[in-house]
């Protein structure tokens, strides 16, 4: 990608459904907050410059970046942007008006800072599609079986260019029926954002100034437009209430496994087995039930993970046998296997 292109992510929501204590980019899928598996996938995707929109408890959403940059060189170009009143995503993304005025010539991808599953991959190919294409906005969008709830992508039948995104409550029968959909996640050429950013209106019940809104001034304006359906329709799911959150971590749970056993990891029985995606496995392990590595966990060759162990943030060499343990933040060097029901701690 550009030196100029950037992305920008909405993480100023407070979340009432989550009832939770903290902000709802910061609820967890796989031991990880929302928002770093979203920051992650843009920095994996090659774009650098990242402006994270804070608002609710923003403390808390900006002091967990700053560790972030504490801990890893990658997070060294994040900054900031305060969304004092919550009025919509277009509004958030006003917010960050300076940030991409530091980007002009270049394309922005806005994300959902609750939305963890756009992964490296969508972002890719979305962004070539979109610098292909030389479109003003490319929406990121999948194929649902079950649409309903979603804005839908509506097509020029002929040319399959973009021609609007139609709200569910907004929706004619004909176009219920569409079961392409809008993720939220969206690349604009950041100059012509900048150009209908505020012309963007709050005529609506919510009285909120809404991102989508800019796709069909930017069209009005004659300005290209496109989107890109995502091969993985996880790209849309997001999470407002602990029961979506529920949902959204057996998704993970179940696309890492099968990453790990494309990869040659032997899983006879996934039962209790969780792996938080900065796990790092190497050849001929082992995992059996009731096993949980988490955080910055690295794990060498030939291992016997399990059962009934749980591993965090450790570096396990390899030929290690862990039966019934506990590993945190701890060092194992090749063949050094603790005793049963042990506890290894590093810190």
């Amino acid at each position: 990608m550009a030196n100029l292109d950037c992305a920008v992510i909405l993480a100023a929501g407070e979340g009432k459904r989550m009832k939770s204590s903290k902000p709802k980019v910061l609820s967890q899928v796989l031991f990880q907050p929302m928002l770093k598996w979203v920051a992650d996938a843009a920095l994996r995707a090659g774009l650098e410059n990242l402006c994270v929109v804070s608002g609710f408890m923003r403390e808390c959403v900006e002091q967990y970046m700053e560790d972030l940059k504490q801990q890893h060189a990658r997070y060294r170009r994040v900054c900031f942007a305060y969304q004092n009143e919550r009025k919509g995503t277009g509004h958030a993304v006003m917010m960050a008006e300076r940030f991409l005025k530091q980007h002009s010539g270049g394309n922005v991808l806005v994300l959902n800072g609750d939305a963890p599953l756009v992964d490296e991959d969508v972002i890719r190919s979305s962004y070539q599609q979109h610098t292909n294409e030389k479109n003003a906005v490319t929406v990121i969008a999948a194929t649902l079986r079950d649409p309903a709830g979603y804005g839908r992508i509506v097509r020029n039948p002929h040319t399959g260019a973009l021609t609007a995104v139609v709200e569910q409550k907004d929706a004619d029968d004909e176009t219920l029926k569409i079961k392409e959909v809008n993720s939220g996640a969206y690349w604009f050429c950041v100059d012509d954002l900048l150009s209908v950013l505020y012309n963007i209106n709050n005529c609506n019940a919510q009285g909120e100034y809404y991102l989508p809104d800019a796709i069909a001034l930017l069209i009005r304006a004659g300005k290209k437009a496109g989107a890109y359906t995502a091969d993985n329709a996880n790209a849309v799911l997001g999470a407002n209430d602990c029961m979506q959150l529920n949902s959204l971590n057996a998704v993970a749970r179940e696309l890492i496994l099968k990453r790990h056993m494309s990869n040659g990891v032997e899983i006879p029985c996934t039962d209790g087995v969780v792996i938080g995606p900065d796990v790092v496995l190497g050849k001929g392990n082992l995992i059996l039930p009731s096993t949980i590595l988490t955080g910055s966990t690295k794990i060498g060759d030939n291992c016997v993970l399990g059962p009934n162990t749980v591993v965090t943030d450790s570096s396990i060499g390899s030929g290690i046998t862990l039966h019934s343990v506990q590993c945190l933040a701890c060092t194992l060097e090749d063949g050094c296997s603790p005793a049963p029901f042990s506890v290894a701690n590093g810190k």
